[in-house]
């Protein structure tokens, strides 16, 4: 067969051996989220390309490297959403969410999109889930957003392997210090600077301590840290934090390094870490970001959250012999009901619709094979029952139900007691 195209670069097709795993993963962080009280928000997958300049900024690599940015047919700047908060908040303030009173608890599993070299577990097109809160100043907010994704982690049974990494990059008053510390810094080094970076130092100079560059990267290591410039209200706000963090048993490193990637951090941001085949990678990252909202045309009012990748997140969990999709086997049908011949079909379709309506799965022959031809197949998708239905069957009103694993029979009524007792049979034999 000769394909008329492939999938592009840096995408995925979830095959169905592994879309059960992403069903099991996704309905777990579903249930942490409502149990912290987060509510559900779907977002277009495309917004006015402003939105991305403001939020999450000029100078990143997101903005000037990485957004999927067309015009439309009305020649207006389109972009594929890079990262979800944007959005989040773009909907929190044009729906006026915010009149349902405050904290706002919103969450998301959102496809995004960045053109960046393809490699494990990060892709062109990729999903997180998100979770936002909005208008909770106190340390104690940032101790419950970090407790949901450390929730989340836990089960998924991969908190074991996982490491927390938190620091503070202070708010605009005290950065101001540390910008010109670090431009003074880097100045020095300016040589070396890949042209990028070169162009970020008067414009924004922590974006340099994002750089992927290797040379930018040994440049940085000894730059000036955010935590000797805190102002006094960021410093109590971080060792707020870390009480927290200490009184509910969270243990933490902090990283004077971590600045995250996207402009519209304040004060405290994180990263949960897990070593893949001794490489630390980041699962989850996030943070304050205070200025956001009024930055897009809002009230002043405090916010953080983080996104958590689903491609790293599932790849991880299904190697991590604690988690529970290293151990979850994909359904199989309950019951495989095989009609004799085509005469039987409408019979075996009916049957299958008792079954269905128990919240149990169960099929039938949809090709007209032969018995022998449907008998293979029902072992072959692993059918748990299988069930033999022809004239003699239907005119008595009675059938035998066989245990695939077991080999072990059952008769069974097929008229109005099926539905009850072969629930019956299922519960007690598997």
């Amino acid at each position: 067969m000769s394909l008329i195209t492939r999938l592009p670069r840096g995408t995925q097709d979830v095959l169905p051996e592994d879309s059960f795993k992403w069903q099991i993963a996704e309905q777990f962080i579903k249930d942490c989220a409502l149990y912290y009280g987060f509510s559900e928000i779907r977002t277009p997958v495309f917004e006015h390309t402003e939105l991305f300049l403001r939020s999450v900024g000029d100078t990143t690599d997101v903005v000037q490297k990485e957004m999927y940015t067309f015009n439309d047919k009305a020649n207006r700047s389109i972009t594929l959403r890079p990262e979800g908060t944007a959005s989040t908040v773009r909907a929190f303030l044009e729906h006026g969410i915010y009149n349902s009173g405050l904290p706002s608890k919103l969450f998301y599993f959102d496809s995004c999109y960045r053109y960046e070299k393809p490699q494990s577990g990060r892709l062109r097109e990729f999903h997180q889930f998100g979770a936002e809160l909005f208008g909770a100043q106190d340390a104690c907010a940032d101790a419950e957003i970090i407790l949901l994704a450390n929730r989340i982690f836990s089960v998924l049974g991969i908190n074991r392997n996982i490491s927390l990494e938190i620091n503070s990059i202070g708010c605009p008053v005290c950065r101001k210090n540390y910008q010109n510390a670090l431009i003074n810094y880097f100045k020095e080094n300016l040589d070396s600077l890949c042209h990028t970076c070169k162009e970020r130092l008067d414009k924004n100079p922590m974006r340099i301590l994002d750089c992927k560059n290797p040379d930018c990267k040994a440049i940085s290591e000894n730059a000036p840290v955010i935590l000797d410039f805190l102002c006094n209200d960021c410093q109590n706000h971080f060792d707020e934090v870390k009480s927290y963090l200490d009184n509910l048993n969270i243990k933490y490193i902090v990283n004077p390094k971590i600045v995250r990637g996207l402009d519209y951090y304040t004060r405290t941001v994180f990263e949960f870490i897990y070593p893949l085949d001794n490489v630390p990678i980041t699962v989850c990252g996030g943070g304050r970001y205070d200025g956001l909202i009024s930055e897009l045309g809002g009230k002043p009012t405090p916010a953080l959250g983080f996104g958590l990748g689903l491609e790293r997140l599932i790849m991880i969990a299904q190697n991590d012999e604690n988690s529970i999709l290293s151990k979850a086997q994909a359904p199989t049908c309950d019951l495989y009901v095989i009609a004799m011949d085509k005469t039987f079909k409408l019979s075996a379709l009916k049957l299958c619709e008792k079954v269905r309506s128990g919240k149990m799965s169960a099929q039938c022959d949809l090709l007209n094979k032969s018995l022998k031809a449907q008998m293979k197949y029902a072992d072959k998708i692993g059918a748990s029952f299988t069930m033999v239905i022809g004239e003699n069957e239907i005119k008595n009103q009675k059938a035998i139900v066989k245990n695939m694993t077991s080999k072990e029979t059952f008769e069974i009524s097929i008229g109005d007691d099926f539905l009850k007792d072969f629930s019956y049979i299922y519960s007690h034999s598997l």
